[in-house]
């Protein structure tokens, strides 16, 4: 089965060209030109990632990135002409997965769209739940438990919690953590690593400053703190 992705920019010399490459290449692809609409194709049509431009003409892209994780923790690529790193890091503290600046290749987008679903297929390899003292991760079903609650988890933080988790009291560096997360092939500041695991910790609620679940190794990297059951 073609995965499916949105493609959500008001430009439709741009929505075209993204949705001609990724066609090429065996993606089943929808468009929408507005926030509103891209929210209610998400909800519709469950496509597997989405392409969200920024700059929007009625709802801004980080609020339609709130909206859609309100309800949705399908993989989200920002596209943005602004290429400072505040913007980045606010996009990807509210659920993104990647990012893409204009201007920018279609192919690059393309690959980096394929890095990204490649990672979620790979988040699955480990098959058996992974139970530890009070909180519980399914590769096979993506939950994960904490005490009898479900945790929800967008797909980027569900695959950084089981690349920790499969290895407690392991050390991971950003970088080791950027390769088997995001992909050997991304290309960006590996400082978001630590925005997505400040975002773990919230909905884990782990306290940074004294963790239970997700320690912090100084000028080194993170490592899981439980232990399996």
């Amino acid at each position: 089965m073609a995965w499916r992705v949105l493609v959500v920019d008001d430009e439709p010399g741009i929505r075209r060209v993204l949705a001609g490459y990724l066609t090429a290449d065996g993606f089943e692809v929808a468009e929408a030109t507005t926030g509103e609409d891209a929210v209610a194709q998400v909800r519709r049509w469950a496509p597997d990632l989405v392409l969200l431009d920024v700059m929007l003409p009625d709802v801004d892209g980080l609020e339609v990135l709130r909206r859609i994780r309100m309800f949705s923790d399908v993989y989200v690529v920002l596209v943005t002409a602004r290429a400072e790193e505040t913007d980045t890091l606010v996009g990807l503290a509210v659920g993104a997965d990647d990012y893409v600046t204009k201007p920018f290749s279609p192919r690059e987008v393309v690959a980096r769209v394929k890095a990204v679903l490649r990672r979620g297929r790979g988040s699955a390899s480990t098959p058996t739940r992974l139970v530890f003292d009070g909180l519980t991760i399914d590769p096979a079903a993506r939950e994960v438990t904490q005490g009898d609650q479900p945790v929800r988890l967008t797909a980027l933080e569900f695959d950084l919690l089981i690349a920790l988790g499969r290895a407690p009291g392991r050390v991971y560096s950003r970088q080791q953590l950027l390769e088997q997360v995001w992909g050997g092939d991304f290309y960006g500041d590996e400082r978001v690593v630590d925005v997505h695991i400040r975002n773990l910790r919230k909905h884990l609620d782990d306290d940074a400053g004294a963790p239970a679940i997700i320690g912090t190794v100084r000028g080194v990297g993170y490592k899981f703190l439980l232990e399996p059951r």
